[in-house]
Order: structure tokens, then sequence, then C-alpha cells
């Protein structure tokens, strides 16, 4: 194999106490690998670094004696590593590691080859790990003897590069796989959302590769905790997980229960705690921990998690000492938990933890294109669920996916209101068959339901416009024109069903966000409160 380069080639490896041994003109005779990397005909080492312990000195000497006479361009230096058991991999990979971090590596000088040849099974081993984690920044070189032992022939060599980009095959493979991750998040479903697939394609490769916090966001009903379960599912594939999948709703966590739901007590903790219990934190040791619904967290949970994400311990109640628990969160919320840390009610430090890696997923509303894909999805899942094969005729799909997708489908429970559509439809299907007056059927049900949510938008009006009278005082709502008095009505009632500030501005704000260079909602949100003295606390 011909190396071809203008730098100068440099090659690190053990002196071989077995292979590179011989005595008098005989030695001449046998194959010895690392003389042997001097002698290959297309190509030239500029230097050998040969590793070594003291105690092979004679031999280092008598190696280098005979690379000077057959290749005498080629410079040999000595390293000696005082290695007491050669099988002992923590010493051997100590040893290899520190020269790593002292070795001065000239990249635009110098090109680097590791030879793997030589030295004991443990230090093949150590140096491949660290060449391929890039402490050494080389590729590697096998050396191999000769077919017949005859003191003219070279044996042969093999330069490994462990880049694998550089591969074309197992790029393809590994492009394959990465497709098939994100396929299983997406549960087989064609999306056809570009923004939706890339995230996914994102959150694939973080979730194999980082164990840092997830937080998904979105609406009740978007699929954060089918997706929290698939993640879970797709590590596991993976062999990135060893330990269980441990989720639970924090809205359903209230009062003393709380601290010891999560975290766990001891016996006599409080009054009726009778029994060990090991906390939800300690059953996840080695796995993942969904929590979702955080928001709904009090401020002693958050405290305690936050110690047990950044330590990996924590003190169940009771307890005298602290015990370990490594695991992987996500977590789930609906709520604008940056407007509610400004508003004490979620600590900062928390969320800044917690969102190493956030994603959005955004409602049914939003995402009209797939909808047929998972109308599609959900009607397998009752034939998986109920052994029942159900299709819709042509009319009746189209029927309903125009409605689907219409202005006036609002989708409050977004994926699972479509779940509990599907059902019925599919419940009521005559020989497995979803007919036009099926489909027509439930969507009068669906807006029926949908109507019962909606306020008469002249009462809302009406009841706006009294509400920021009273707010605003007699006085000033006076002398304020009625074109102000109308927005400045709808502005105060989108804030009064806000939970933060920022909540609402991404409400009011969310036509013109994209097209402004700035998106501080909050602040134009406040600004615009302000010119009539008032600020959201005052709502």
């Amino acid at each position: 194999m011909t190396i071809s380069s203008h730098r100068r080639q440099v090659i690190i490896g053990f002196l071989g106490t077995t292979l590179d041994r011989g005595l008098g003109a005989a030695r001449w005779e046998h194959w010895r690998p690392t003389i042997d990397l001097c002698r290959q005909p297309d190509q030239m080492v500029d230097r050998l670094d040969l590793l070594y312990s003291r105690s092979h000195e004679h031999l280092m000497e008598m190696v280098r004696d005979d690379i000077r006479r057959i290749s005498p361009e080629t410079e040999v230096r000595p390293h000696v590593l005082d290695i007491q058991n050669h099988w002992d991999f923590e010493e051997v990979f100590s040893a290899l590691h520190d020269l790593a971090r002292a070795y001065e590596f000239l990249l635009d000088e110098e090109d680097y080859l590791v030879h793997i040849t030589t030295g004991s099974h443990v230090a093949q081993i150590c140096l491949f790990l660290l060449t391929e984690s890039r402490h050494i920044p080389g590729r590697l070189i096998q050396t191999s003897p000769p077919r017949r032992q005859r003191s003219d022939e070279t044996g042969s060599i093999q330069i490994i590069d462990l880049d694998l980009t550089r591969y074309d095959r197992l790029a393809s493979r590994f492009e394959s796989e990465h497709r098939d991750g994100v396929d299983f998040l997406k549960a087989g479903i064609e999306t056809r959302n570009d923004a939706f697939n890339a995230m996914m394609a994102e959150l694939e490769t973080v979730a194999i590769r980082s164990k840092a916090p997830i937080l998904l966001m979105g609406p009740t009903g978007a699929g954060k905790s089918a997706l929290a379960r698939r993640v879970y599912d797709l590590k596991s594939r993976r062999r990135q997980v060893e330990g269980p999948l441990v989720e639970i709703n924090c809205a359903t966590l209230r009062g003393d229960g709380a601290m010891s739901t999560l975290f766990g007590h001891q016996v006599g903790a409080f009054t009726g705690a009778t029994a060990l219990r090991p906390g939800l934190i300690r059953q996840a040791d080695g796995g993942l921990l969904f929590l979702d619904e955080i928001g709904e967290l009090g401020h002693d949970e958050q405290a305690t998690l936050l110690h047990a994400l950044e330590e990996k311990r924590f003190r169940p109640l009771g307890a005298d000492h602290e015990i370990d628990s490594d695991f992987q969160l996500i977590a789930g919320t609906n709520r604008d938990l940056e407007g509610e840390c400004r508003q004490g009610h979620f600590r900062l430090d928390l969320l800044t933890r917690i969102d190493s890696w956030s994603f959005r997923l955004p409602g049914l509303a939003k995402r009209p294109e797939d909808l047929e894909p998972n109308l599609d999805h959900e009607l397998e899942l009752f034939r998986r669920r109920h052994g029942v094969l159900v299709t819709m005729n042509r009319e009746a799909r189209q029927i309903f996916v125009d409605f689907a997708i219409s202005p006036t489908a609002s989708w409050p429970g977004n994926f699972r209101e479509l779940n509990a559509s599907v059902m019925r439809m599919a419940t009521l299907a005559q020989g497995g068959r979803i007919t036009q007056d099926v489909a027509r059927a439930e969507i009068l049900r669906l807006e029926t339901t949908w109507s019962r949510s909606r306020v008469d938008p002249r009462d809302l009006q009406s009841r706006s416009l009294e509400s920021a009278a009273k707010l605003l005082g007699e006085d000033a709502w006076t002398a304020t024109d009625p074109f102000d008095q109308f927005q400045l009505a709808g502005v105060l009632h989108v804030c009064s069903r806000s939970r933060s500030l920022a909540e609402a501005g991404r409400e009011l704000f969310a036509v013109s966000r994209d097209t402004r260079k700035s998106q501080n909602d909050s602040d134009r949100l406040r600004k615009y409160l302000g010119r009539f003295g008032l600020s959201f606390k005052d709502l």
C-alpha cells in the first residue's frame, strides 16, 4: 500500500519483546514487525516512536541499531513506559492516555500511524481505543509476515482508518439505522410536515447520543407521553439503558405525598409511614424517568429533583444518608416555564438543567398535512386493539378530512381527541366500513362538543368591555377612544386567561412574530399595557 503525502510519516508502537527479538546474524532470517515497518518499499518512515519498558533496554538498542542499518533516514525515538503488569487494562490504558495527552501532535506537518501488531493484546486494545477516540489523531497500521521466511522478502501492511464517515457502505448503514429510528419515534406514521420531521430526526440523534435531560413541550394531547415511551423503547433497542421506564404525571402529586412518591421515605419518616418506600427516582436508576407536567411540581420537589439530577444522589424522607440513582430525565409540560420562572413559580436553575434539549410538539390543528396519515394510523391501532379491520369509503374519508383540516376544526384535545373520534366511527361502522352517514354523525358530534366550550362573541365582547372599563377606571375609560377601548378589551381578555405574560404575548402576536427580527413578545405586550398604566399583575 502506498501512502502519498508531503508530510512527515510518524509511526507509534510498542517494541515487540518477543517478535522483535533475535540473536546474531540469524535474526535477519526471521520476520520482525518493527524492523519490517522500515523495510517497506513504498513507505517512508520519517520517525518511529517506540514504547518499551526499562527492562528491555538492551533489546531497544539492538532494534534501533538495526533500523539505522536498513533505514538510516528513520529517526527512532524511544519512550519509556514503566508498566508493571502489561495485562492490567487500567494500568496500561492510564499510561498510554498520559502519553497521548503529553504528546505534541503536529497535525499540519505530520501524519500518524499507530502500530498494533506488537505489544500485549491489552496494549493493542488500548491503542485502538485511544485512536478511535482521537486522543491519538492517526490511523492504525497492521503488519503481517511474508508467506515465505526469506531475508530479502518483506511482509505486508494494512492501514485502517477509524473515521467511519470515510466508508460509504458503513455510512449508508448508519443513515438507514437513523431513518429507522426516526420512523420508530413517529410510530411508523408517514408524516408530511417538514418542521415536525426535522424535529424528530434531531430527537433521534439526541436520544441515542446524549444522556442529558430532554424537555418535551406542547399542548395537552400533542403526544408527549407516547413520544417519551418511544424514546425509551428506542434507547432500549440500542442498548442505551438497562433500567426501567418510570413515568408519572406531576399534576397528580399533591401535598406531603409528593416528596414521598418521588423520593421515597424511611419507616417512621412521618405519621403513617409504616413501610419503606423506595420512590420513583430510585426505581428509575439506570433507566429513564418521565415527569409529565413538570411545571406542577412544588418548590421543595423542584429543589430535591435538581440535586438528584446534578449529583445523581438524593436523600429520602427520614433517611440519614443519601442514596444513588443515575437516570435520564424526560420532562413534559404544556406550560410556559420561562414565564413561570419570572413569576416565581418554577426554579430557573432547574429549568436551565432540564432544558439541555427542548422539543416543542405542535397541536393537530398546526399540522393539517399530517391528519390523513394519522387517521390511517388510528384505524390501524383500532385493528390491533380490537382485532377488527375497519376502513373508510372514499366519500366518507373525503368528508371527514375536509372537515378535520378546515379552519372551524379546532381540535382542542389534539391527537388524543382524533383517537377518540376514530374509535367512535370504527365502533359504529357496520360491516367494518365507515360510511358517509357515520362520518357526518361524527362531525356533528365534534361540532356540538366544541360549541359548548365556545363563548358567544357578542357576550364575550360585552363582558370584556365591562371588565376593561372597571379595571381602567371610569374617568380613564371615558377619555379613551372607542377604537382603543375595543382593542384593549380584547388584549385584557387574552391576558386574563393566560398563565404568564409570555404566553399571552405569543397568542396576541402569533402572526407578526415570524416577520420581526426581535421576538420579545413579553416586552411588546408590557409596553402596550403600560400605555394605559396597567401591568400583567393588575389582571
